[in-house]
């Protein structure tokens, strides 16, 4: 598969090795094995109501595969292994690829084109932490996940404010990269817990919720029952293969440019 273009003034970028001398880092053989017999269904997924469970030690019964559920909406779960990769790196890399669209393109080569926050202040500011400087931002993406180029708003915001527990966020030694708002049928959740030797990814995507007063909320319009399964199916397809890539380049990308947030 080619790679996105990219212009003669980003081939100067010091991330331009990661674009040019690399391919994407394959995503493993299990992986699409399991995508080709699809294990998820409405009775193991994980409904948006009861989001805090990712909490819980060990793991869910539905962490892998999408599915309709019985409301007619759809769900996603993946699980990436991310060895070397660290909690710190993770809410870095969120805040700073969004300052410049070579960052995005690096990423997924092959279907990120551009990317670039509303907010570069507040991604640079460093009165906040890392996490807060992607809270209640928004970055405008064109990105391809199987069905061509499409231009999409990402609203990142903080976990409590679609519905996780304080409590628990207070006790929680990882990080939870979440977007949602009133206006969009979909809800993001990246999930992540250190490991033994890194971490690990517990991604999810509602569609046909949106985010209203705090919580989750059913979106009707669309009617969640015309959104065709086709969608998620490309979208989990896209997150296995852009996550795998990213564990590949994040701890050799954060090394090299962790004291670069510009």
């Amino acid at each position: 598969m080619s790679k996105v273009p990219i212009s003669e003034e980003e081939k100067k970028s010091p991330y331009y090795k990661y674009y040019f001398m690399r391919d994407m880092a394959p995503i493993p053989e299990e992986k699409l094995e399991m995508l080709g017999n699809n294990p998820l269904t409405p009775e193991t997924a994980l409904k948006v109501e009861n989001m805090n469970d990712l909490f819980k030690d060990g793991y869910l019964p539905g962490e892998f595969g999408w599915t309709r559920m019985e409301d007619g909406t759809l769900t996603m779960a993946n699980i990436t292994d991310m060895p070397g990769v660290t909690v710190d790196m993770f809410d870095w890399w969120i805040a700073w690829h969004g300052l410049e669209p070579m960052r995005y393109k690096i990423w997924d080569p092959e279907d990120h084109y551009y990317c670039l926050t509303r907010h570069p202040e507040k991604a640079k500011d460093t009165q906040l932490s890392m996490k807060e400087r992607y809270w209640d931002t928004i970055h405008d993406v064109i990105e391809d996940i199987g069905s061509g180029k499409e231009k999409i708003e990402i609203n990142f915001r903080a976990p409590k404010d679609i519905g996780f527990d304080e409590t628990q966020l207070k006790k929680f030694e990882g990080t939870i990269v979440c977007a949602g708002n009133e206006k969009n049928p979909v809800i993001m959740c990246h999930f992540l817990r250190p490991t033994e030797n890194g971490c690990e990814l517990r991604t999810r995507f509602w569609m046909g919720y949106c985010i209203k007063d705090g919580k989750p909320k059913k979106k009707l319009l669309p009617p969640v029952k015309l959104i065709p399964e086709s969608i998620i199916i490309k979208l989990l397809e896209h997150n296995m293969k852009e996550f795998t890539n990213l564990r590949a380049i994040l701890p050799e990308v954060y090394q090299e440019f962790k004291n670069d947030l510009k």
